[in-house]
């Protein structure tokens, strides 16, 4: 399994290889000899059939090219015995090339890769058509006394083969509708073609889904109830081609092929039919191609809006990006910011002015600070006309508000001075204890009971600030503990605690 993986990935070793494009063309030429049913091919007909794109190499390097994509394992050689006229041609190394069962594989999925890469989303209108026609068809055999299970399957490989193309195309587009994006930076002229071209191309798609869908979902509805013995006369006669094998497994590919069948119709009847409050794929897509036609056409407004001469704040901005970029220190940064946004304050308004007379011509850097007022700042006017009013004097209610956080934090630290002797104490013995004391208790023995697993179990915590640490021990289940306060009474099981500072870090 490793070898095989490893043999994989030297298959497209050619692809990122120094000389890729020239691997690339001679890959070409054997995929195209092998398009012709051509067996092998030389050296030299390589040399003459690849397309270049200039000079051709020296077959030397052809040579050279050809072992090693055969080392890689996208050719095969052998000896070339049909050119030999001499003892001297039959010793030297002659060889036919032609793709391996794993370069064909490369191959195969390169062209695959590249065509889905160029693939345009398509909203297909014939495809309505072709899956209402289908589901006529089949409509008509379910109410046959004995469908034909020959007409049965081709009809249901035809509508999955033309439902599959529908919603890969319709996927396609859906993913590609943002494209109309980019012509902002296209030609005028083009924009404007390419709007009609797809306003007129929406117009008509969404006119047929519109009048095709509901047919469609009717169609659908219609062979709800008769569609699985359709679906199993199918999935029977693809069964008929699966590999020889004991009964089991022939009935294991009956069942594979059934269920597969039905799901290609619970995705059909998905895509035309609401149900579960879930909405149709089609009118996704509906919705989808509408929506297309006003983003194209804000597209070309931003065109006409660039082509006015209009600012474009967009463009702005990103240019002020760039200019904060830009900027070599922190400080040109904030001057940047200041004067972009306009930040500064402006002298010309009837603020109270320096006493020292300034001329006009003083740069803003260079000027006295003027004062703006709180309220300009907020509310973007100054205040009412009239005496400004006096200042109050907060002086006592700070000093009274500095009193009480001094008395609270007095009263902790007292409090967390008694509780952390570094003892160990009974819950029993610690007697009364004043609110303040008694709040911080509730703290540490809520954190300790917090990481305990049972209630056995012994506990050792540091408090969140970090300044403490405490330790819970269980005593005996039928032990009692009851601590008054001027709260009241707190009682319950007994515990041997042990608070104590934690160590200070330097």
């Amino acid at each position: 399994m490793i070898e095989s993986s490893l043999n994989a990935r030297d298959l497209f070793r050619h692809v990122s290889a120094d000389k890729a494009q020239f691997y690339r063309v001679i890959m070409e030429t054997f995929a195209a000899a092998k398009r012709q049913f051509r067996l092998h091919l030389r050296p030299d007909e390589v040399q003459i059939e690849a397309d270049w794109q200039g000079a051709a190499p020296p077959l030397e390097e052809i040579q050279l090219a050809l072992s090693q994509l055969a080392e890689w394992g996208n050719l095969e050689s052998q000896p070339d015995t049909a050119r030999v006229s001499s003892i001297e041609d039959f010793y030297r190394a002659r060889f036919l090339y032609r793709l391996s069962i794993g370069g064909e594989a490369v191959e195969a999925a390169l062209a695959v890769f590249a065509q889905a890469l160029k693939r345009r989303g398509e909203l297909q209108t014939i495809a309505l058509e072709d899956i209402f026609n289908r589901l006529e068809a089949l409509l008509a055999l379910a109410e046959e006394p004995v469908p034909d299970a020959v007409k049965v399957h081709e009809v249901l490989r035809d509508l999955v083969r033309v439902f599959e193309g529908l919603a890969d195309n319709a996927q396609a587009f859906m993913a590609g509708v943002a494209r109309t994006i980019e012509l902002q930076q296209a030609d005028i002229k083009a924009v404007l073609a390419y709007k009609q071209r797809l306003i007129d191309y929406l117009e008509r798609f969404i006119g047929d889904l519109v009048a095709r869908s509901g047919a469609i979902a009717q169609r659908i509805t219609a062979l709800a109830p008769r569609i699985e013995p359709l679906l199993w006369q199918a999935a029977n006669r693809e069964s008929r081609d699966a590999a020889p094998g004991d009964i089991y497994e022939q009935t294991d590919a009956l069942q594979q092929r059934l269920h597969s069948w039905r799901e290609r119709w619970r995705g059909l009847r998905r895509w035309f039919v609401s149900e579960d409050h879930l909405q149709a794929q089609s009118e996704l897509l509906r919705a989808k191609a509408r929506a297309a036609i006003p983003q194209l056409l804000a597209a070309v407004a931003a065109l006409n809006e660039r082509r006015s001469g209009r600012s474009d704040r967009s463009a702005d901005f990103r240019v002020l990006a760039r200019w904060f970029a830009d900027t070599e220190s922190d400080a040109d940064a904030h001057r940047l910011w200041r004067v972009a946004f306009a930040l500064n304050p402006a002298r010309h308004l009837s603020l109270q002015v320096p006493a020292e007379d300034v001329p006009a011509s003083t740069p803003w850097a260079d000027a006295p600070v003027v004062v703006v007022h709180p309220r300009l700042r907020e509310r973007g006017e100054i205040a009412p006309r009239g005496p400004a009013p006096h200042v109050k004097d907060r002086a006592a209610a700070r000093a009274m508000l500095a009193s009480q956080i001094a008395e609270e934090r007095a009263q902790v630290e007292a409090a967390r001075l008694m509780l952390a002797t570094g003892n160990a104490t009974r819950l029993s013995e610690l007697g009364r204890l004043d609110v303040h004391a008694f709040r911080l208790f509730l703290a540490l023995l809520g954190e300790a009971l917090a990481a305990q697993t049972t209630p056995a179990q012994t506990v050792t915590r540091q408090t969140a600030d970090g300044l403490l640490h405490i330790r819970l021990e269980p005593l005996s289940a039928d032990s009692h503990a009851a601590i008054e306060t001027e709260l009241g009474v707190f009682a319950g099981r007994d515990h041997l605690v042990t608070i104590t500072p934690a160590p200070e870090v330097q």
